[in-house]
């Protein structure tokens, strides 16, 4: 996935998100019998920048196989990027999840989520969707038990459900 050099990007005051000339490689092998030679490199993500301002809604969209899901990982710090700089809120995310206190850890991970491409393998077909919105509550505990319930009907009544 090819991105937008850094003098490209409209730097804004402040953005939630700052992704810049995130890349990420996967190695090709050329398996022998006995041994593997590395013969390349995937470019799955190769320079990629932009900005995301708070109460901005932001969509990576492309054809199948373009790199989305792995440049979603990498600036949500799930897999390892191979170079390149992403900050939350001015705070770079890999030293902080790395690095930082529990408490910050947590914060940053309630901030940054990722909706997968396919709601089949993403969301358990096991669970209501109550309880999938209900989740997001016992794991960050905002909200006490006795207002859940309010809470997830009046966000399913927001987006229409």
């Amino acid at each position: 996935m090819e991105g937008a050099g850094l003098e490209e990007v409209a730097l804004m005051p402040n953005p939630l998100l700052e992704v810049r000339d995130l890349m990420k490689y996967f190695p090709v092998y050329e398996r022998g019998i006995l041994i593997k030679k590395k013969i390349g490199d995937v470019h799955a993500v190769d320079g990629v920048s932009f900005d995301v301002a708070k109460g901005e809604t932001m969509g990576l969209v492309g054809e199948s196989g373009c790199g989305k899901t792995t440049a979603g990982k990498a600036i949500l710090d799930l897999i390892p990027k191979d170079s390149g700089q992403v900050l939350f809120e001015g705070k770079d995310v890999h030293e902080t999840l790395e690095h930082g206190s529990n408490e910050d850890r947590k914060a940053m991970r309630r901030g940054m989520q990722m909706v997968f491409q396919n709601p089949y393998g993403s969301l358990d077909p096991r669970m209501t969707v109550f309880d999938i919105i209900s989740e997001a509550f016992i794991i960050h505990r905002h909200v006490a038990k006795s207002e859940w319930k309010e809470r997830v009907y009046s966000l399913l009544k927001l987006v229409g459900l």
